[in-house]
This record gives structure tokens, sequence and C-alpha cells, in this order.
């Protein structure tokens, strides 16, 4: 791919043009004219508002495949602003619908990949006998994406970008930490959003959870957590801890401030109604969800915190169940309970016949060593990204219970302790109330692709930035978002409005 990075060009192509282009090692499919997408009104599944104008832009659409079957997606807006823009996949990918998509509404040459396999985001079978593809999906299918696409560029408009970006969330954020850790010269700045940097780990997690809440493997039709549980420790939650910010809003500023123990509840005594205790094996399940996987060793990864355990988007779709959308379509009651068994039969064993139930997780270290050398994103060294001069936003949502935020505090924390001065390239926001990359109670929408322009373009840092939650059209509330480790603190007045919040150290 070093063969791409030819000189500037003198003279644009055409559209149609681009049919004929030859590049090492690409192959050309498909290139076609289009009038603009319109974004959605809402918050977009993959998480990324800031990237979603409602105005159309024209566009050139070049499909092609790299090697043998990286499969990309390039947009080319006939309004260029002169930018390209990266957009990571979520889950284990195996399509183009990406996470940047409409940023090329705002101008931006945007870019996308399958990283190498066609499939459903929560399958892993792909991987079965397939180490190329394996290595592609950890970090080779986005950066030679990357390559590939401003080659087409700087071949379409003539003349290289003057800016490049990456934006991803959940497996996209782990694409993007991969792309700050391995790649640092290939983006000038780079957003991660709930990222699942520590792959291994969060294999790990989803897998231990699975074993309480479905102990069974081949009954799968009830959860040792119920319906009754999770609103019983929402609710509980809230009554104790919620106004300790000073404001009842329905979730958590910062869980880490509230004191809720699962012994607060009582234990169900004989057939007493499970919405006001829990059984013995109930609680052990949810202790398990909140304490994070163990062996004999100690901890593996960390658990969640309190946050979203009512919600359908939240403890229901990702670990609970049921998902009545995955039990049509796999027979899968919740999102954890997929993406543990695949992973593990696919990606840490090539077994299809592995039970999830039986494993023993004092062999997990052994088992998942080699995951690290193609998935895991965890160095906490960016000296790299420093030296490019490149920039690195992180955030995560206080409620995600797909990602537990305490993986990504782990990291910065880790970083800023090797590298004191780290905050000079690389910055971390939490979001209370705010589920798996988008929705939940909390404010969720950011502009993270403005103020990254801002820190990268015109050497403003990111200090206070602002969130808001936007119901019906409308901005329903406001609240500063805040460089870790502060917070926004209440100050008084109407809590919906910004303004009555400022940011400060706890």
């Amino acid at each position: 791919m070093a063969a791409l990075a030819s000189p500037v060009l003198a003279a644009a192509l055409d559209c149609d043009g681009l049919k004929a282009l030859s590049l090492p090692d690409v192959r050309i499919e498909a290139v076609s004219a289009s009038p603009g997408e319109e974004a959605p009104d809402e918050v977009l599944p993959e998480g990324v508002p800031s990237l979603s104008p409602r105005a159309t832009v024209p566009h050139c659409r070049v499909e092609g495949v790299i090697g043998t079957e990286i499969r990309f997606e390039v947009l080319l807006p006939d309004d260029w602003n002169g930018k390209f823009l990266m957009g990571g996949g979520g889950g284990f990918v195996g399509s183009l619908g990406f996470q940047g998509r409409f940023s090329v509404n705002r101008g931006y040459a945007t870019a996308a990949t399958d990283t190498g396999h066609q499939g459903s985001g929560i399958r892993a079978d792909w991987a079965l006998g397939h180490p190329e593809r394996r290595i592609n999906y950890g970090y080779l299918g986005v950066h030679w994406t990357t390559e590939v696409a401003k080659a087409i560029v700087r071949e379409y408009y003539g003349r290289k970008a003057e800016r490049s970006y990456f934006y991803g969330c959940s497996n996209g954020g782990r694409q993007a930490m991969m792309s700050a850790q391995r790649f640092p010269d290939d983006f000038d700045g780079i957003v991660a959003g709930a990222p699942a940097h520590d792959f291994s780990g969060v294999l790990a997690a989803f897998a231990y959870n699975m074993q309480r809440v479905f102990p069974d493997p081949e009954d799968l039709s009830e959860p040792v957590i119920t319906a009754q549980n999770r609103q019983l420790l929402e609710s509980e939650i809230l009554r104790k801890c919620d106004s300790f910010d000073g404001v009842e809003d329905g979730f958590l500023n910062d869980p880490r401030d509230c004191g809720f123990k699962l012994t607060d509840l009582p234990l169900c005594q004989g057939s007493e109604p499970e919405d006001h205790c829990l059984t013995l094996r109930q609680r052990e399940a949810i202790a398990a969800v909140y304490g994070g996987p163990r062996n004999s060793r100690g901890s593996i990864y960390p658990g969640f915190p309190f946050g979203g355990e009512s919600a359908a988007a939240a403890w229901q779709g990702w670990i609970t169940g049921p998902s009545s959308r995955l039990i049509e379509a796999y027979g899968e009651p919740s999102s954890q309970f997929g993406f543990a068994t695949q992973g593990f039969k696919y990606l840490v064993f090539q077994d299809p016949d592995f039970d999830y139930s039986t494993y023993d997780f004092d062999h997990f270290d052994r088992d998942a060593e080699h995951l690290g050398a193609f998935l895991d994103a965890t160095s906490a060294d960016l000296s790299g990204l420093k030296e490019s001069g490149g920039k690195l936003l992180l955030w995560h949502g206080w409620s995600d219970a797909a990602l537990t935020a305490y993986g990504s505090i782990n990291y910065f924390e880790a970083a800023e302790r090797l590298e004191p001065s780290v905050r000079d390239y690389f910055r971390f926001y939490l979001m209370p109330g705010v589920f798996h990359c988008a929705g939940g109670p909390g404010p969720d929408r950011v502009d993270w692709l403005g103020a990254l322009e801002r820190w990268v373009e015109d050497g403003q840092a990111p200090a206070e930035l602002m969130a808001r939650k936007v119901q019906g059209g409308q901005v329903a509330k406001a609240r500063p978002l805040c460089v870790y480790p502060e917070r926004a603190e209440y100050l008084g007045g109407d809590p919906d409005v910004a303004a009555s919040y400022a940011c400060r150290a706890p």
C-alpha cells in the first residue's frame, strides 16, 4: 500500500472517469453519481448525530475491493470541503453500513470498509479457518482502506485532502484506538466513542455474564435476572442516589458516588413476588454484571456502573434480553449472548461447538493471549500520535450496558500515568445517563467532529463541550460536557439549561 503515496496530481477526474482508475492491488467494481442521502432526524443507530446534517449533498460513489476481499466504499461530494473522514464499523462489521456516511453532507470525502468479510455484525463464523480475515478485521482493513480512499480522493479532486479524520463508536471506537496506536500518521484527528478497545476483556465479560444470566444453554427462555429485578434495581438506585447532584432527573451524574449495595435489597423468602426482593441466584448474577469477570488470579475486566438497568436499549437489549429482533434472527436472547458465543467460538477458539456454560475462566489468559496481537488496542503508549501531531477525543456513556465506561476510564488514566502531558493531544469525556453510542435519558448529542476540527485546524483544545438531548426535533435539555475528571456541577436554576451547571473537579 505504500505505493499509493504518489505525488499530488495536476488534473482532476470526473465521476465516470474513476471507472478506469488503476491502483495497486485494488479493483474498482462500481462508480455512480448520487443526488445525496438525507440523514435521519433521530439519533442514528451508529451514534453519530454530529455527522448528520439534514441537507443532502450530491456525490460520486465508488465501490471496490482491496486484495482478495476487503470491500470498501468512498463517497466524494461535489462540494468538497477539502477533508477526508474514515468511518468505523460496529460489531463484527461485515458490511458497508458505516458510521461516517452522512459526513458527506458536511462536505467530507468519506470512506468505509467491511474489513475483509461479509455478514451480519453479530456473527463471526466468517473467521473459521481464515486467519487473514481475522487480521483484516483486527486492524489492516481500516488502514488499507484509508490509504486507498486517500488515493482516490487525490485522483478525483486533483489534490490530496488537507486534513484526515476518523470517527467510530463501539467496535468503530476500537478501530479508532487501533489507528491512534498502530497507525498514528493515518489521521490528523480521531474520535473514539465507547470503544471495545480491550476486545479480549470485553469477550470475557460477556461470556462471564452469560454463564450467570443464562446458565443453561438449552433453555434461553427465562433469564436469571428478570424484568422485575431490573425495575427494582434501578428504582432503588435512583431513590438512594439520584438527588446526590442536586437534580432528580432519572440518571446519575457520576455512578461512583452512589453507595448502593445489593445487600440493601432483601432476599426473597419462599414465594414472595420478585418486585421487591432478589433470590440468592439473582443477587449473584447481578453482582457479576456490576463486578466484572474474575478468575482465581483476580479481576479480568471491570464490571458495569449503575445505570440503564430497566431500559430496553440498555440491560434488556444487551445483557438479559429478551430481544425479539435477536431471537427472531438468530435464536439468541441478548447482544452480549450473541457476541460472547460467536467471539469464543470463532476468535478465541476455532470451535463451532464451544459451550460457554462450562468454560473455566482460569484458562482465559492463556486461551485469549493471541487475540491481543490483532484485536486489542490497549497500549497506553501514544507517543506515535504525539510525534505525528495528531489529536484524540475519547468519550463514553456512563449508562452504556454494552461496554463498560470503566474500561475507558482505566485506559485514559493509564495513558496519563505514562505521559502526564497527554492531555495536550488526548482528552476524555464521560456522558451521564447515555447508553451505548447514543440514547438514554442523558444528553447524548455532541458535535465531536466540530470540536476535533477546531483542535486540529485552529489549535483550540477542547475544554467544556455542549451535550444536548433532542426530543421531537427540539432540545429538551442541555448540559456542559466536561474534560475528565471534571464533571458538571449543578449551580441552581432550570436543570434543563446548560447555564445552570459548571465543570468542577470531583
